[in-house]
């Protein structure tokens, strides 16, 4: 929704075109205190309001919030919460009640404002049950503890948690390639002639040094089978885990990458190469177009992503959950 004033000038706000964002798994936790000082901190406690339960009235006022968010925020896209859970825990030495909301959904936009919606109105329903005792009352620390999902994966506010938060809510982080040799290869003959310089490899790169990998540069290949099939035998044998080859797998005469990978693998991993397809369909529906495929060669993983640089960093956070895992699978380890 763009908004346009008059003369048909653009307005300083609108709201995020997400039609192109793939829909991921998505959670946020917002946390924010009532200050109810040593008169009425007991009676919320002991459930001896004259108004009623503040802490189940709290709970129920939270869930209402956190659905009501995009009715309250303009901007803010309305979203499907599948979770939303409150909590109001005591906190005796500061006469205080601490309350958390927590929200998820899969969706192609995060939930820290529904979490942060959901703490607000549970904190002032809290306020709201109590002031006729004392109206002295403080509300603050409102902030998100931290979010999760999407292309950014996890992020923790800076402030911290403490050890019963982590505990409670185990916040989860994509799974790390500490130290995993890896390699990337870029198929192209205008590339490796020097016509133009590759993009796609060096996000590819990118990708697998934020995940901890240990990669060198990308290197370039002409597109055809062998080339790419012989350099595919000499990593496998070097000890690289994992291979991302970026480029050649589409349906012109040159894309020979998905037909290189099938002539050295010692097995397909159709899955992979089937979720890879559905999951970008998500952002264009030319991914049908993709032969993108992913096999097992020794103990190496071989990935055959296209070519252009959005493909490839798409591809990136497509693959970045499930890498570390696939590998542990590779070595026997097994289901975590």
């Amino acid at each position: 929704m763009n908004h346009r004033m008059g003369n048909d000038s653009p307005a300083a706000f609108h709201m995020a075109d997400i039609r192109n964002k793939r829909p991921t798994r998505r959670r946020a936790v917002a946390v924010g205190e009532l200050a109810a000082g040593p008169h009425a901190f007991p009676l919320i406690v002991e459930r001896r309001l004259p108004k009623g339960d503040a802490l189940v009235m709290a709970e129920i006022a939270g869930l209402q919030g956190a659905k009501m968010a995009s009715a309250l925020m303009p901007l803010c896209h309305p979203l499907p919460l599948e979770l939303v859970q409150l909590r109001c825990v005591p906190v005796p030495e500061r006469h205080a009640i601490r309350v958390y909301c927590e929200c998820a959904t899969e969706a192609r936009t995060g939930v820290e404002m529904e979490a942060l919606a959901g703490a607000n109105a549970a904190l002032l329903t809290l306020y709201d049950l109590t002031k006729p005792v004392e109206p002295a009352l403080g509300i603050g620390g409102i902030r998100l503890l931290f979010k999760e999902g999407g292309k950014s994966g996890l992020w923790l506010h800076p402030e911290g948690m403490d050890d019963d938060e982590r505990a409670h809510y185990r916040p989860r982080d994509l799974a790390r390639l500490d130290d995993v040799p890896c390699a990337v290869l870029t198929l192209s003959d205008r590339a490796s002639r020097g016509e133009y310089e590759d993009r796609s490899g060096p996000v590819l790169v990118d990708g697998l040094r934020r995940l901890g990998a240990r990669v060198a540069d990308a290197e370039v290949l002409p597109d055809g089978i062998e080339p790419l099939a012989t350099r595919l035998r000499a990593l496998a044998g070097e000890g690289v885990r994992i291979a991302l080859c970026t480029g050649g797998t589409g349906l012109g005469p040159n894309d020979a990458t998905p037909d290189a990978l099938r002539a050295v693998a010692d097995r397909s991993v159709a899955g992979l190469a089937e979720m890879f397809r559905s999951e970008s369909a998500k952002h264009t529906p030319l991914a049908w177009l993709s032969r993108a495929e992913v096999v097992q060669v020794g103990r190496m993983l071989v990935f055959a992503l296209p070519g252009s640089q959005r493909a490839a960093k798409q591809g990136m956070d497509i693959l970045a959950p499930l890498l570390a895992h696939a590998l542990a699978m590779v070595d026997g380890e097994g289901h975590p």
